[in-house]
């Protein structure tokens, strides 16, 4: 028997055995360095579809809305001061001229220093009534807008009574119109109804300028065809420009008389300025492959001489500038009522076109 050395002392076997490890204590807590999981949640967005019937892709004959035209901002222009100033210049030098005319005609004989006087003031009084009437037509064009502005107002409101003020106006500014008989006395009768404002404004769109606008589609129409006839057979391409110049200026001042403008000569070159500004805002005034895709499209480009091709083109832009003065001198926005296009007069202008 062998005795235990140093090296290898006598100890006792033992079993093995399972032990258990505590995990390690973390000085911060894993909330704070770690950010905790959430839960998968749904949003909701406030999302408004489309209704099949005002959906412009699903029904093409919708028009869109027509964006109005940016008022333009004054600024201080010092071209406005250099051209004042030498006005009252010139006003000063034909002052004192009449001034010497006048003695001079009163040192030859008195009657005709007295003729002269009586002369200058009936041109003063002239030029006091041309005044008169073109602040005037400024002041109607100004109250058509201001009616079309508050219309917008008015449909958001929830009590009529401001709808009322403004189908009062309304009814006011066309009560010369015997087209509008019928509708001034439909709303009058319904004076005592109990309507809200939505409703009333559309009343009165349907009834007052229901007849009204039929009678522009007509203005419209006769304009774009003598246009196009005009332009067809005319020589020169300057009596084209001329003439369309003509018949656009006449249907302008035609359509702002309709809705009750009647603009003098100042407030007519202000409502042109407008109507091109409206035209360049919507994006129809370029006369291009789009306009002349619409009508040879329609297989009748082989029918058509380059003259009469021509007329029909003129006749559209005519057209849409009438469109363009309907969109500005009618006192009520498009609501109840469609808004004519281009394609109401397509066939018109082309009757070959209108069967295809």
């Amino acid at each position: 028997m062998t005795k235990p050395t140093d090296e290898e002392p006598n100890r006792p076997a033992r079993r093995p055995a399972a032990f258990s490890l505590e995990p390690e204590r973390e000085t911060e807590p894993r909330a704070k360095t770690v950010q905790a999981s959430r839960k998968p949640q749904s949003f909701q967005a406030d999302i408004i579809l489309t209704s099949d019937e005002e959906d412009p892709f699903l029904n093409p004959h919708i028009g869109l809305p027509v964006p109005l035209s940016p008022s333009p901002r004054r600024r201080f222009s010092f071209a406005k001061i250099a051209f004042g100033a030498f006005g009252a210049l010139l006003s000063l030098a034909f002052g004192l001229w009449i001034d010497d005319l006048i003695r001079n005609l009163f040192t030859r004989a008195d009657w005709l220093g007295y003729t002269a006087l009586a002369v200058l003031a009936v041109g003063i009084l002239a030029v006091l009534a041309i005044v008169v009437r073109e602040t005037a037509g400024l002041m109607r064009l100004a109250a058509v807008q201001t009616i079309k502005t508050e219309a917008e107002a008015a449909y958001l409101e929830t009590r009529p009574a401001r709808a009322r003020a403004l189908v009062e106006r309304l009814t006011t500014l066309l009560a010369a119109k015997p087209e509008t008989a019928k509708g001034r006395a439909t709303l009058k009768a319904s004076e005592d109804d109990i309507i809200d404002a939505p409703h009333l404004i559309t009343l009165a769109e349907r009834e007052l300028l229901g007849p009204l606008d039929r009678q522009a589609r007509a203005l419209i129409l006769g304009a774009s065809k003598r246009v196009s006839v005009v332009t067809a057979v005319s020589p020169r391409a300057v009596v084209d420009l001329l003439y369309v110049l003509y018949e656009s200026a006449r249907l302008i001042r035609a359509m702002a008389e309709l809705y009750g403008g009647r603009p003098g000569t100042i407030g007519m070159f202000k409502l042109m300025r407008d109507v091109l500004a409206h035209l360049a805002v919507t994006g129809s005034i370029a006369v291009g492959d789009g306009l002349v895709q619409q009508i040879l499209g329609h297989g009748i480009a082989s029918k058509l001489s380059a003259r009469l091709g021509e007329g029909v083109v003129n006749g559209m832009m005519t057209a849409r500038i009438g469109i363009a003065a309907m969109d500005l001198c009618r006192p009520l926005p498009f609501k109840a009522l469609k808004r004519p296009g281009i394609g109401d007069f397509i066939g018109d202008l082309t009757p070959g076109a209108k069967g295809r």
